[in-house]
């Protein structure tokens, strides 16, 4: 009996007729243009937020998940919404901590085949679910006034470089990203620094200033109301 990834990569290499093609990816279309519709539709109405992400792993004693409680409410603290990708770890704890500050608290929920239902600490009208990675990365970089980043795995590194890239290219504008936790990324960094500038030269110096590197909750949120304070913009919410 073939495994779900051989059917996968066989069904990829399969000729497809034309019925195929109109009945299946045709209609594909469709279903991700109304997931970025009830996305944008939703997501406009909430106000500034910042994003924060990190591993849906990290349980409730790990100091990570602490810190991301408590920048949840910091960023209320200062009118800033709290959008997560709703899932538990990191991602519960930020929610939660928005939710204990009384501010909005955001939850862009994936459709996976063994995880993940939505944590409890998002407003009831502020869950959205997607089956598509794309349209919620979407959400999270149209919709943020900035990137908070904690510890995470694949996923997390990979929301990250996205914002990065989209900056860096110009894509979109420059907003702040800052990474909590000098001990865990300071590998990462290093031969960011060390190999991909260094010997390699795929980047330029400046690009390294498209992120913050921080240990504290508290320095973290300082950046992000750094940042808008040079442009006299606050939060309105």
């Amino acid at each position: 009996m073939m495994s779900a990834d051989e059917i996968k990569i066989r069904r990829a290499f399969k000729e497809k007729n034309w019925n195929a093609i109109k009945t299946s990816d045709s209609w594909q279309i469709f279903k991700i243009m109304s997931e970025f519709v009830e996305g944008f539709e939703k997501m406009s109405k909430i106000g500034p937020c910042v994003s924060v992400f990190g591993s849906a792993r990290t349980k409730s004693d790990n100091k990570y998940y602490q810190q991301a409680d408590e920048i949840g409410y910091l960023l209320t603290q200062k009118g800033y919404g709290v959008i997560t990708g709703g899932g538990p770890g990191i991602m519960e704890a930020a929610n939660k901590g928005a939710m204990r500050g009384d501010g909005k608290s955001v939850g862009l929920n994936i459709e996976l085949p063994f995880e993940q239902s939505h944590n409890e600490f998002i407003d009831n009208d502020k869950i959205l679910n997607f089956d598509y990675f794309f349209v919620r990365k979407v959400m999270f970089v149209k919709y943020a006034q900035g990137f908070i980043v904690l510890p995470g795995g694949v996923g997390t590194l990979d929301e990250l470089f996205e914002a990065i890239t989209l900056i860096q290219t110009g894509k979109i504008g420059k907003f702040p990203i800052v990474l909590v936790g000098k001990s865990y990324w300071e590998g990462l960094m290093g031969w960011i620094k060390a190999t991909m500038l260094g010997e390699e030269k795929n980047i330029s110096p400046e690009d390294l200033d498209l992120f913050n590197i921080v240990e504290t909750p508290d320095e973290a949120v300082e950046i992000i109301e750094e940042f808008y304070k040079k442009y006299t913009l606050k939060p309105n919410f």
